[in-house]
């Protein structure tokens, strides 16, 4: 039984949510999962719920994975050593073997099946599925050596997205789930960055939102304070004064090109939060940092 005050703060928060469902119905909201949210058992179910939710309110999550930590472990079982050259995994042959065995099928499979179990109707994809997303090998500039260029095998950069796919799941109220494979003009397989694509895909799709579920609070300053509410021209400076490095590069960098081509906002938020979307999206406080864009209201 609830007491008073708690009954009232409850429908505090729910009274709270309404203009946010109101203005965000009918709208896309990209969301890269990865992280600890992906791992821990009791993030993975909030998270599948989170989503639901969304759905069932009008709006039209599509989500993009990773699976790195996946990836590592299955190749350990078969004998591989995972081997990284300026961030980037090479990827041979072989490699790209196990990443589509383990992007395309365990990873996107099990959150899937999170999702379906949790009242939704998702659907699993690669972008091979339909030739949705096109990609061709990724030229990586050798940092120590200018000039010269990096063989890191089948990594790629996008091409091309084609949205119609994404968008007949959403008319038949279908969730998306997408590993981050590209196909290229000969139908080779290449790994694509996940932040790389949520980025993209959210400018294709005219997203109002683009979410990256993380590890950290947020964007931080060098004191390591939380920063939020910033526009396109700040981000680059903390670009340019290194308080942003290593591995938030990629994907502070995709939200920022998503902003500059479009997205309203984009979200850093810490998927070890649980809820973080529900709190981020229906709350007036959010958990993270926001990146504003030209249309943000």
């Amino acid at each position: 039984m609830l007491t008073l005050a708690a009954a009232k703060d409850k429908a505090k928060i729910l009274a709270e949510a309404l203009p946010y469902i109101q203005r965000f119905h009918g709208k896309a909201i990209v969301i890269k999962y990865g992280g600890n949210a992906m791992v821990e058992e009791k993030l993975k179910q909030g998270f599948a719920r989170d989503v639901v939710l969304m759905k069932l309110v009008g709006m039209n999550p599509v989500i993009i994975h990773g699976g790195g930590p996946q990836i590592d472990e299955m190749l350990k079982r078969v004998g591989k050593q995972g081997e990284f050259i300026q961030g980037m995994r090479v990827t041979d042959a072989e490699t790209m073997d196990v990443v589509e065995m383990v992007l395309g099928g365990l990873v996107n499979k099990d959150i899937v099946n999170l999702i379906n179990r949790q009242g939704g109707h998702a659907v699993g994809l690669t972008g091979k599925d339909g030739a949705f997303i096109r990609a061709r090998k990724l030229l990586m500039q050798d940092n120590e050596n200018l000039g010269e260029w990096l063989n890191i095998g089948q990594v790629g950069e996008i091409a091309h997205i084609d949205p119609s796919l994404i968008a007949l799941l959403d008319t038949q109220d279908f969730i998306p789930v997408i590993a981050p494979i590209g196909v290229g003009d000969e139908g080779e397989s290449y790994n694509i960055n996940a932040d790389l694509v949520a980025g993209k895909l959210a400018e294709i799709l005219q997203a109002e939102k683009l979410i990256l579920l993380t590890n950290t609070p947020g964007v931080l300053d060098k004191n390591g304070n939380l920063l939020t509410g910033l526009v396109a021209e700040q981000v680059d400076a903390l670009f340019a004064d290194g308080t942003i490095s290593g591995g938030m590069m990629p994907k502070i960098g995709a939200a920022l090109d998503a902003v500059k081509k479009g997205v309203k906002s984009c979200h850093i938020i810490d998927g070890r939060v649980e809820h973080a979307l529900l709190l981020e999206i229906l709350t007036d406080q959010g958990v993270g940092t926001l990146i504003k864009g030209a249309g943000y209201e």
